[in-house]
């Protein structure tokens, strides 16, 4: 075994076991929109207004006893994308969910209009999402 392979083994083993996969369609609790599946990975979020709910202990399981709203306050970059920051409004637990392709840029750009936690300023949030999504 090579050591790639042990490491993915070891490593992203352990996580891969505790994801879950659920697409599901759901109405936003938060803004009433009917949202559909994502189709490419799992939907963890409204793509209109950002906002989740706090289900999850592992990715997909809903084993979460929680179930608040996670109300979007930052963003985060995370590889060559972004995480939205989240804090819950019922436990205040944080928590982060990767960007989707189809979320609302005009949400996605007053977020980064707030002072994030890695420090990114509007300017280069937004031009790193042109680049990439052109």
């Amino acid at each position: 075994m090579t050591i790639y392979e042990m490491f993915v083994k070891i490593f992203l083993g352990d996580f891969m076991k505790k994801f879950t996969m659920r697409d599901e369609e759901f109405i936003c609790l938060n803004c009433g929109k009917k949202v559909s599946q994502l189709n490419y990975t799992a939907r963890d979020h409204c793509p209109y207004c950002l906002y989740s709910l706090h289900v999850d202990i592992n990715p997909g399981d809903r084993l979460n006893n929680c179930k608040g709203l996670l109300k979007p306050i930052g963003i985060e970059k995370f590889r060559d994308t972004y995480k939205i920051v989240y804090t819950c409004d019922k436990c205040h637990q944080s928590h982060k969910n990767v960007m989707a392709n189809d979320d609302s840029m005009d949400e996605i750009i007053k977020l980064s209009v707030n002072k994030n936690q890695k420090g990114f300023t509007f300017c280069e949030v937004f031009i790193h999402l042109l680049v990439h999504l052109m």
